[in-house]
Parts: structure tokens; sequence; C-alpha cells
């Protein structure tokens, strides 16, 4: 029981790392791009969502809602001040700058909500009960982990037919293939990027309440590892690749959690990361990633 106990959080956990993971992927896989600062809209999300929540009687879903659309507006003026003047310039440029928005919202969240630790509450529970308890009680399982894990592989379900079968999604695909190319068939380049900021950015939001939810503490830097361990995970499975972000977040959560509760806690992060490395050196472009030639 202890065992499954551990598998189970794991995949909640997971299924966190890659909501997160499969903004960076989006990102990346269009734009070609490393947004560091994801991470922090994630906490932008958790305080939008506790702040309206704590003034309208802690209802969840205009919380929810007001917080994925105040994400989706950060992530499109984020991606027009600071990477859109960017669009052409040296990798190195994009990078500083992205761990520069990422200080700003740390320290914007400092300024408007304070250092305080802020107390999330936990939006999923039912009848009274946070979980269902099975085997007599020898197994807990939380509501929000299980609908945590429903929403990972309704959103990756719903990337995969976005990007697959809709004209944006479509246009998404070939200015990830070829910008060049795709404006000279018509394709507006700057808005579909800044419409891949949005998605991104809407389930940062998403992911951030469900973490809150899970672990209920808020600060500033609440978004910092996470969003790092999300990158990871999205490194892991193949950059660039959704089912890759999908698979890379819950490997990553299961170990995670694994490595907690058997090696050390203290240590868990430490084998996270040695792991990523190891399965690297074997294959550099993660899990599910394809080695792409570049024709000369």
């Amino acid at each position: 029981m202890t065992i499954l106990s551990n598998l189970i959080g794991g995949i909640g956990l997971g299924s966190i790392y890659a909501i997160i993971a499969l903004g960076y992927t989006m990102v990346y896989g269009i734009a070609k791009m490393l947004n560091f600062a994801h991470g922090d809209v994630i906490m932008v999300g958790g305080y939008l969502c506790f702040i309206t929540a704590s003034s309208l009687g802690w209802h969840p879903v205009p919380a929810v809602l007001l917080a994925i659309t105040g994400c989706t507006l950060l992530g499109i003026t984020v991606e027009r001040l600071a990477y859109k003047p960017l669009r052409s310039a040296p990798s190195l440029a994009v990078l500083i700058t992205a761990i520069g928005v990422s200080y700003f919202l740390q320290n914007a969240a400092l300024l408007l909500w304070g250092s305080d630790t802020k107390i999330f509450p936990n939006f999923f529970i039912i009848g009274g009960e946070r979980g269902v308890s099975l085997f007599d009680g020898q197994l807990n399982i939380a509501y929000v982990s299980m609908i945590t894990v429903a929403a990972c592989l309704v959103i990756m379900l719903a990337l995969t037919a976005f990007t697959g079968r809709t004209k944006m999604g479509k246009a998404m695909r070939a200015v990830s293939e070829d910008k060049g190319a795709a404006q000279l068939m018509g394709i507006d380049v700057n808005f579909t990027i800044s419409m891949t900021f949005a998605i991104g950015s809407g389930l940062a939001a998403v992911a951030g309440v469900l973490m809150c939810s899970t672990y209920p503490t808020l600060i500033p830097t609440t978004g910092s590892m996470p969003g790092i361990k999300a990158f990871t995970a999205a490194v892991f499975g193949g950059i660039g690749s959704i089912p890759g972000a999908l698979l890379g977040g819950l490997l990553l959560g299961v170990i995670e959690i694994f490595a907690r509760a058997y090696i050390s806690t203290e240590l868990s992060d430490a084998i996270v990361f040695g792991v990523l490395i190891v399965v690297l050196l074997v294959r550099p472009t993660g899990l599910l990633g394809k080695q792409l030639r570049e024709k000369v």
C-alpha cells in the first residue's frame, strides 16, 4: 500500500510538472526560445486565484477563470514587450531577458502581495471529504490528485488535436518549421507566436491552481523550482514534443516522490537532475525527441 500510495502521489505531482512542461514545449517548439519566466507565471496565477477567491467568498470557478485570463494576458504582454523586439537577436540575449522577466515578476509579486506566506485553500473538497479511502483506509487518494491527472490528460489530448487539426495549430507548426517560409505563405508569424505564449501562460495558471491546491503555500518564489523541474521534464521527454512533455513530467514526478520516500528528502532534487543527465548522455534528444539533420 505504501508503494502504491507513493506511485499515485508521484503521478499527481508528475501531472503538474507535465502541464507546466507543455507550456515550455509549445513555446520552444514554435518560437525556438526558452521562456524561463514561465515558472513565475505559475506564481502569478496562484496569487490571482487566491486574491479573487478570498474576495468572492472562496468561490473557485470565477477565481480560476480570472487566473487563466490574467495569465493569458500577461503572457501576451511579456511576449510583446520583452521578446518580440529580440526576434532576430542572438539566443543568449533572449535567455538573459527571460531571466530578467523572471526576477521582475517575482519582485512585482513581492511589492503587490508581500512576503507573507499565503495558505491556499483546497478547492477540491467534495461532500466534506478531501478524497476517497480504499482497502479499509490503507490507501487514500485525494480528489485534487485525480483531478490533476484528468486535467493533464485532457489538456494533452486537446493540444494534440489543436495543433494537428485547426488552422491556428497548423500555422504554429508551419512557423515552427520555417518562420520565413510561413510568412511568405501568408501566416502572421508575430500573431502566431503571441497565441503560443497565450496558451502556454493559460496552462501555467491551471498548473498554479492545481499545484497550490496540492501543496497549499504561496509565496513570490513559489513557481521557481517547479518551473525548473518542469523544464527538466520537457527536456527529459524531448522538448518540442507534446507527448514527450507528458511522459517526462510523469516520470520526473514518480522519481522525485520515490527518492523522497526511500532515499533522502534532501537529495531528491539531486537525484532527479542526476537521472536527467544520465538520460541525456544516452539519448541527447530526450525520450521522445527526434534527431533533426540540418541540410547544407
